[in-house]
């Protein structure tokens, strides 16, 4: 991650301008930071949220087309090494189709957890309309949360930052566990 003392310093002199790409790839501390410069009369708080809730969505595109557009390229013997055999796409189709929206909120609120499955939904060819809507429906309380943060407390930036990862990286321990024990649980019912 960019410093955030570098990042607050770029806010600060380009606005809304640099805001956008920043955002795109820093996403949660950026937003904290440009809440906190907005509680200071620096930048206009409701053009944050509209300016990083697009850039949040755009990153998830990004990410999705990666998962959409590289898939198709990689050839049989690198599937096979990355463990993409043909079982396994079976299933992370059915995922994406049957209950993609609920995985895409989880990874959403999970933010270590965004990168694969934004690349999963891609991979599995999710409709990209219906990914985006259910990416905005998660973007947009996770933002609004986040300003909330940044305009009460944005200058411990530097403390949020911990804890976003570290809470992310918890998260993500939970829910793999979660599923480990909910896979297991699966695997023994329908054993006969």
């Amino acid at each position: 991650m960019t410093g955030s003392f570098d990042i607050t310093a770029l806010i600060t002199s380009f606005g809304l301008l640099i805001l956008a790409p920043i955002a795109i790839v820093e996403g949660p501390i950026v937003t904290v930071i440009a809440a906190w410069l907005a509680s200071q009369g620096l930048l206009s708080l409701p053009s944050v949220f509209v300016v990083v809730v697009l850039a949040d969505l755009a990153g998830d595109g990004l990410l999705y087309g990666v998962g959409r557009g590289v898939l198709g390229r990689i050839s049989p013997r690198w599937r096979i090494r990355l463990g993409l055999l043909p079982d396994k796409m079976a299933i992370l189709l059915d995922i994406f189709h049957n209950r993609g929206g609920r995985v895409l909120l989880a990874a959403k609120w999970t933010h270590a957890a965004g990168l694969p499955v934004l690349v999963a939904a891609g991979a599995a060819r999710m409709s990209f309309w219906r990914f985006l809507q259910f990416n905005l429906i998660g973007t947009i309380p996770k933002t609004l949360v986040l300003l909330a943060i940044g305009y009460a407390f944005g200058s411990a930036h530097e403390t949020i930052a911990d804890w976003i990862s570290t809470g992310g990286l918890v998260l993500v321990g939970v829910a793999g566990l979660t599923g480990l024990i909910w896979f297991s649980w699966r695997k023994r019912s329908m054993s006969p």
